[in-house]
């Protein structure tokens, strides 16, 4: 039996990996999971963690905690600083010296957006927003610190039946509007929390490397935030028209990457694991939401 250790459990996929294990449907047998949130657990408390891990016997953590306000870090700068790099630091120096695996969870915030295929893991890295740049200084913190059998997984867009995010919002603008203007030219592809997570689970038991190792995820295809608007309202049969505008017609604090399609080649491979469509993710989580028509 291994013990597995959540952070932010009440976030998205922190919330998916919980609902995944409640209903006994993880391929991972035996094991006990600690469901943490703040409240719970200060990640950014070194002794409170490190005593946390001691007293349950921590084999891995999923780290699943970020401030993931993009727009507002713009402003509170020391806030996102301390949760997304300095508590990733923290648990990077604790998983090493008690040899335990860490999965963290990053961003394809820390790319620019200019690229012209998928990004891949070796690609250059240029945010251009402050959550982006903490995003990417956790990265190389743990990469630094390298405690085994340790992996960075970057993913995008993601959305899920818990939480706030763009597909509940589109729900219920979509039922307040005639018609909405959708930015269409950002590029990525949508993550639905639900699959990331049972990836996650799936191969904690298969993680052995030495050096921190890199990897994408997100579903499957490429589309625009305007198509996924488009697509949200069709499957829900919301008569809400979506008109397409250019991002400088929607202006927000932080830049966005233009251009944010992961190569998943590399996860899939060693991991040997198939990627649903993001139509097939979004389909899925309208249905636990009771919106799909």
């Amino acid at each position: 039996m291994i013990n597995i250790l959540i952070t932010g459990s009440n976030g998205q996929l922190g919330s998916e990996i919980k609902d995944i294990i409640n209903h006994n449907i993880s391929s991972i047998d035996n094991d006990m999971f600690f469901f943490t949130d703040r409240s719970l657990l200060d990640i950014s408390n070194k002794k409170s963690v490190e005593d946390f891990v001691t007293k349950n016997s921590i084999n891995v953590i999923v780290n699943c905690a970020a401030y993931t306000a993009v727009d507002k870090a713009e402003e509170d700068i020391t806030s996102a600083q301390i949760i997304n790099h300095k508590a990733v630091q923290y648990l990077a120096e604790i998983s090493k010296d008690n040899d335990i695996k860490l999965i963290h969870i990053s961003t394809d915030y820390v790319f620019d957006g200019k690229n012209y295929k998928p990004y891949k893991e070796e690609d250059c890295t240029n945010p251009q927003n402050v959550y982006g740049q903490t995003k990417l200084d956790s990265e190389k913190a743990m990469i630094e610190i390298n405690p085994a059998n340790s992996i960075i997984i970057r993913t995008s867009w993601v959305y899920s039946s818990f939480g706030n995010n763009f597909v509940k919002t589109m729900l219920k603008l979509g039922k307040q509007k005639e018609e909405l203007g959708v930015i269409f030219d950002q590029v990525g592809t949508p993550t639905y929390a639900k699959d990331l997570a049972k990836t996650i689970i799936n191969i904690i038991p298969k993680l052995q490397n030495t050096q921190v190792e890199l990897y994408h995820y997100t579903n499957e295809g490429v589309l625009s935030w305007y198509d996924f608007a488009k697509e949200i309202m069709k499957m829900a049969k919301l008569p809400c028209k979506i008109n397409p505008i250019e991002t400088y017609q929607y202006p927000t604090p932080a830049l966005r990457p233009h251009y944010s399609v992961l190569n998943k080649s590399k996860i899939k491979n060693e991991f040997n694991i198939s990627i649903p469509y993001w139509k097939d993710g979004l389909d899925e989580c309208l249905r636990s939401l009771g919106e799909r028509r």
